[in-house]
């Protein structure tokens, strides 16, 4: 197996150079980094990870935790983070909580040891107590995407959720609708409170009182979702139109809407966010707001490199609130009324 002294050989340069090359440590000329790369690939070098962690006392790895990998959300947002971390020398290792705050808990325990940063998505079940929260913080920088914890004051990417919920309710007004519905994930989870807060503030800018029972409260397990929109879509004053404030919810609304016999959008309007299957699944197709996955996976790993390779640690925590994008299409366009 070659070492870095043979590639120093190979390549007519100092053994300090190739390690400054391999490391990334210290920038080196063009001329004697192609020097180096050519004897690696020509030797077939592979470095010792263990030995340059124990030197340099870092992994190179980063640490995603998601709370539930089956969130069509959650592949598209390990893509990215994994894309980033590839572009920057780093390795990714990913964990699925599973929706629970404990097992959340012993897996950044678990990560604390072996990375040098992490990423995490929260289950949003549980407390993060004062004790808590000042453990997972005494251990690597930890960057928050999409779901923030209210009491963990970390660094955070997700998208403007908020305006995003705004934008959706007035869309659905410029269709004439005034009877708006939402249905919501855990309104313990930061995001699902901020979307709420945007639909509610949404409608009374445009002077119409928000009423609780059109606001209705489900969780992420889609026979309760189309259990509570089955429920309220029976009544007799049915809403005009159906904001879902996830993807789950989302497709459980919808389940719940075909199942009791109702048409999108001739019975009833209807956006959701994130998007829950490709467009040539649902006919007609359904308006979605979409998150930029890409961007939050890139720049919540350039946040924690930032924190990682300058230690930043005692700086004011960043809140990078991404746009979201609105896609219109069929399910959201009241009939007899064009955009």
């Amino acid at each position: 197996m070659a070492t870095q002294n043979d590639l120093a050989k190979y390549a007519g340069v100092s053994a300090g150079t190739v390690s400054n090359v391999v490391s990334g440590s210290t920038r080196v000329s063009e001329k004697t980094r192609r020097k180096v790369e050519e004897a690696i690939q020509a030797l077939n070098y592979q470095p010792n990870l263990i030995a340059r962690s124990l030197k340099t006392q870092r992994t190179h790895t980063l640490g995603l935790v998601v709370p539930d990998i089956t969130i069509p959300f959650f592949p598209r947002l390990i893509r990215a983070v994994e894309a980033a971390c590839r572009e920057r020398g780093y390795f990714l290792v990913v964990l699925d909580s599973q929706e629970n705050h404990e097992l959340e808990l012993d897996m950044l325990a678990l990560l604390r040891q072996r990375v040098d940063g992490i990423l995490l998505a929260t289950s949003g079940d549980g407390d993060w107590t004062e004790a808590v929260s000042s453990q997972i913080l005494s251990g690597p920088p930890i960057v928050c995407v999409d779901r923030v914890p209210g009491k963990l004051n970390v660094d955070s990417v997700c998208v403007d959720d908020r305006r995003a919920a705004e934008m959706s309710v007035s869309h659905l007004l410029s269709m004439g609708h005034r009877e708006i519905a939402i249905v919501t994930g855990p309104l313990t989870l930061k995001n699902e409170q901020e979307r709420l807060r945007g639909y509610q503030h949404a409608l009374q800018m445009a002077g119409i009182r928000p009423k609780n029972s059109l606001v209705w409260n489900a969780g992420f397990q889609e026979n309760e979702v189309e259990a509570i929109c089955q429920r309220n879509l029976l009544r007799s004053q049915r809403p005009s139109a159906l904001l879902a404030t996830n993807g789950v919810t989302g497709l459980g609304a919808l389940k719940s809407i075909y199942a009791i016999g109702l048409s999108v959008p001739n019975d009833i309007a209807f956006v959701t966010f994130d998007e829950i299957a490709p467009d040539t699944v649902f006919k007609p197709q359904i308006t979605s707001v979409i998150q930029p996955t890409h961007e939050i996976g890139f720049r919540a790993v350039e946040l924690l490199l930032q924190r990682i390779l300058k230690k930043e640690q005692d700086l004011p925590r960043s809140r990078i609130r991404l746009d979201a994008t609105l896609v219109v299409r069929e399910s959201s366009r009241r009939y007899g009324i064009s955009d």
